[in-house]
C-alpha cells in the first residue's frame, strides 16, 4: 500500500518538474538566440555599405550634403538659440540630458527585452533586441567617430570649424560630432514607434525622441549639424537591423514596407527628411 501511494505521488510530481525543466530550457534558448541576434544585428548594420545600391548611396550623399550645409551656419544657429535658452522649462532640460545617457538607455532597452522574455511575448522580445542592437551599433560608432573627428563643442568657446582629431583618450571639449544622446534617444523612439500604426502616435513618439538632441544643442554640448546627422543616421541603423531581424523572428514590422517610408531630399531650395504614410 505504501509503495502504491509513493508511486501515485511520484506520477503527480514528475510531470510538474518536467514542465518546469522545459519552461526553463525554452526561456534559456530564447535568451541565447536573442543575444546572438543582437550581435548579428550590429554586424549586419556595419556591413550594409558594402551592399548599398543607387538609392542607398543617394540617401547617404543627401545626408552628407545636408550636414555640410548645416555646418556652414552652425555658429549662427548657436547664437540664435541663445536668445531663448532661458525659456526652456527645467523639466525638459533634465529629461533631455538623462534620457539620452547610455546608462539610462540600457536600463530602458534591457527592461523592454526582459519583459518580453519573461512574458513570452515574441514581439516585445524582438523590440528589445532591436533596441539593444541599435543602441550598441550607434553607440560604438559615435564613440569611435567623435574621437577620430575631434570637433570642438560649443561650450569650449571655439567656433564650429575647430577640430583636434585623433584623440582616442576622452577629450570632453573636442568630442562634439556626432551626438550620442541624439542617436540613442531617437533610435529608441524610432524602434518603439514601429509597435504602432497610428501616424499621430508615431509622430508623438518621434517628438519625444527628438528632445534629448534639442536639449544638448540648448546647453552647448552640440551643434545643430551634430544632432541632425546623428538623428538621421539612427534611422538608417534601426531600419537596417530591423530588416535583419525579419529573417529571424515570425513577428515582423515590415509586412507592408510602403506603409511608412523615409526619404532624404536635397536641392537648391529644399533640404530635409520626408516621411510618407
Amino acid at each position: 500500500m505504501k509503495a502504491a501511494v509513493l508511486l501515485f505521488v511520484s506520477l503527480l510530481i514528475c510531470p510538474v518538474f518536467g514542465q518546469e525543466d522545459v519552461k526553463e530550457k525554452n526561456m534559456w534558448n530564447h535568451f541565447t538566440y536573442d543575444v546572438g541576434n543582437m550581435f548579428g544585428g550590429v554586424g549586419y548594420a556595419y556591413s550594409r555599405p558594402v551592399h548599398w545600391k543607387g538609392n542607398d548611396w543617394a540617401n547617404f550623399g543627401y545626408l552628407t550634403a545636408g550636414t555640410l550645409l548645416l555646418f556652414t551656419v552652425d555658429d549662427e544657429l548657436n547664437d540664435w538659440k541663445n536668445g531663448f535658452r532661458q525659456d526652456i522649462p527645467d523639466v525638459v532640460m533634465d529629461y533631455g540630458h538623462e534620457y539620452g545617457s547610455p546608462e539610462n538607455n540600457y536600463m530602458l532597452t534591457g527592461g523592454v527585452y526582459l519583459a518580453g522574455l519573461f512574458t513570452k511575448n515574441e514581439k516585445l522580445r524582438r523590440t528589445g533586441v532591436l533596441l539593444i542592437s541599435s543602441a550598441t551599433a550607434g553607440g560604438f560608432l559615435q564613440q569611435v567617430s567623435k574621437r577620430i573627428i575631434g570637433r570642438a563643442r560649443p561650450k569650449s568657446g571655439e567656433s564650429s570649424d575647430t577640430f583636434d582629431p585623433f584623440h582616442f583618450d576622452r577629450v570632453y571639449d573636442y568630442d562634439s560630432f556626432p551626438s550620442g544622446h541624439a542617436m540613442l534617444a531617437f533610435s529608441n523612439a524610432y524602434a518603439i514607434a514601429k509597435q504602432f500604426k497610428n501616424p499621430w502616435v508615431k509622430g508623438g513618439i518621434y517628438a519625444i525622441g527628438l528632445v534629448p538632441g534639442f536639449v544638448r544643442v540648448m546647453d552647448d554640448f552640440h551643434w545643430v549639424s551634430d544632432v541632425a546627422f546623428s538623428t538621421v543616421l539612427s534611422i538608417f541603423i534601426v531600419e537596417s537591423i530591423d530588416r535583419y531581424l525579419d529573417s529571424k523572428y515570425d513577428e515582423k514590422y515590415n509586412d507592408n514596407p510602403k506603409q511608412v517610408s523615409w526619404n532624404l531630399s536635397f536641392g537648391p531650395n529644399t533640404m530635409g527628411v520626408s516621411l510618407h504614410f
